[in-house]
């Protein structure tokens, strides 16, 4: 348990910033999941759309320190070549 004022502040702080980022992971994967509902369905149209809101979405992800930019930079990769396959 903490002791000093400033411990008590940390968890205080820890616990919000938690709720918030875990707002922003939880918006990017809703993003992604309507680019991959789409290219299930294999709507072309639809999936380049999804990636196209997408993608900002992962970036300010990586601006807000949620998500490193590797994983941002393969999750672009990956689903612009999966829309850039689809028939």
């Amino acid at each position: 348990m903490a002791n000093t004022p400033q411990a008590k502040k940390r968890i205080r702080r820890n616990d919000r910033r938690a709720e918030v980022n875990g707002a922003r992971v939880g918006r990017i994967r809703t993003f992604v999941k309507k680019v991959e509902l789409a290219l299930i369905a294999g709507d072309k149209g639809a999936a380049s759309e999804a990636l196209a809101a997408a993608q900002p979405e992962i970036a300010r992800g990586v601006a807000k320190g949620v998500m490193h930019k590797n994983t941002a930079s393969r999750k672009f990769a990956r689903l612009t070549k999966r829309v850039a396959t689809l028939a």
